[in-house]
């Protein structure tokens, strides 16, 4: 498996997932279709899929005029107001497109029908996030509640394996880590994460161990981050968190 990193937008990200077996791709949040055609072109592969993580206009407003392009393509989602949507993904639901394995993860709060995708070959673990998890950060809750984005980065994001990938969907790092420093000033790693960012205008993708590390937003039973804010629960944390990064 190769991922493609397809800046669109002002700041957003879309991804090529690159089946290097079966010589074929899916597109994530394709918002810019022929910035997606042009990378398979190049890379000389065949799309057969896209991946929609969630309804927002900038993730799947590209559905209707890359299914005019090439409108065989496959679309999953998890939402019925996306556009073009051909497969419904439920939470759990495991399938295979090429020689790659999937799992569809609800990971709802920014939107109630966002979907992460857990992608996984033989050596290696990737997984697509839209706007629930950002590296150092989360998204807005439009949808859902604390309780709804703790059990989704908690619970559900937490549980990956630890070299999994990240690949979120905006390049939101280092207003993210800057944040993040505002609550965990002691924390080397998110110190060096921020150092190497400032360095690097794409940083995806990082782990789901690294985030573990330095994401506020993931560590809210951290007795630090709490002390910090002046929380004593994990909901309540996850709360004040979001508020005051609204604000920041």
């Amino acid at each position: 498996m190769k991922v493609l990193t397809i800046p669109a937008l002002e700041d957003n990200y879309s991804y090529l997932i690159i089946d290097e077996k079966a010589n074929e791709a899916i597109a994530v949040d394709p918002v810019e279709p022929k910035k997606i055609l042009k990378a398979a072109t190049e890379a000389q592969v065949k799309l057969t899929s896209v991946f929609t993580t969630h309804h927002h206009w900038d993730h799947a407003g590209g559905n209707e005029e890359l299914l005019s392009l090439r409108p065989n393509l496959a679309v999953y989602g998890a939402d019925p107001r996306i556009a073009k949507l051909t497969n419904f993904v439920k939470d759990n639901d495991t399938f295979k497109i090429g020689s790659l394995s999937i799992k569809g993860l609800m990971t709802i709060c920014h939107t109630n029908g966002s979907m992460s995708y857990f992608v996984t070959d033989d050596a290696d673990k990737a997984v697509f996030t839209g706007d629930t998890l950002f590296i150092g950060g989360c998204g807005r809750f439009f949808e859902g509640t604390p309780e709804d984005m703790h059990h989704s980065l908690s619970s559900v994001l937490a549980s990956l394996p630890k070299e999994t990938r990240v690949y979120c969907g905006h390049e939101y790092t280092k207003s993210n880590l800057k944040f993040a420093l505002s609550v965990d000033p002691d924390n080397t790693r998110l110190q060096e994460k921020l150092i190497w960012c400032e360095s690097n205008s794409i940083s995806v993708p990082s782990t789901i161990g690294e985030e573990l590390q330095y994401n506020p937003f993931m560590r809210v039973t951290d007795p630090v981050i709490q002390k910090n804010i002046g929380e004593t629960n994990p909901i309540d944390t996850m709360a004040k968190l979001r508020e005051m990064k609204n604000n920041f």
